[in-house]
């Protein structure tokens, strides 16, 4: 019996070690998983206000696992003026259909955008998973059925890029 207990203990062990750690590159590599909107109401613009909300899902894989910012950066307006300067831990540009083509729709909302560290034990080492980026586009007066699509990008904290990624299209309320 204490033989057999061995064995099995051995057995687990061996197949323990038989996992491999991925061999991510440093860069962080991003690619399109999905969008989806959600029409909620808007309490704040009125009792029968609403907005769409839209959640793009990309996959990200890192080598080393140095994504994201701490509270404590997010706070230090001067890191984010230096190391993050012109746009922050990812970027999302947002593109409009005009005339058969796509534009740059022009957005201060989305200059500085940051998403918190995503390996909580600070080691460095491969990690991989996915991301959800939200932005709002409030119903007003004026605003009309806009066909959008965006374009993702994030840097790590030794500021490496990734690629960009773009992402289907959707129609959402714009001025």
């Amino acid at each position: 019996m204490r033989n057999t207990l061995y064995i099995v203990l051995f057995a687990a062990l061996a197949l323990a070690s038989c996992v491999e750690t991925p061999n991510f590159d440093n860069t962080p590599r991003i690619e399109f998983n999905s969008i989806d909107k959600y029409t909620v109401p808007d309490p704040f613009s009125g009792p029968n206000a609403q907005k769409d909300s839209v959640v793009i899902t990309i996959d990200f894989e890192d080598g080393d696992g140095d994504l994201g910012v701490t509270p404590e950066e997010r706070s230090d307006t001067t890191l984010l003026n230096t190391k993050y300067s012109g746009w922050g831990n990812y970027e999302l540009t947002v593109l409009r259909l005009e005339d058969d083509q796509f534009v740059e729709v022009p957005s201060a909302v989305s200059s500085k955008l940051f998403f918190p560290v995503l390996k909580r034990d600070g080691k460095p080492g491969p990690i991989k998973g996915k991301l959800d980026f939200s932005q709002i586009f409030f119903y007003s007066r004026f605003a009309r059925p806009t066909t959008l699509k965006f374009q993702v990008k994030v840097r790590d904290r030794a500021l490496r890029v990734s690629n960009v990624i773009e992402t289907d299209t959707i129609s959402v309320p714009l001025d």
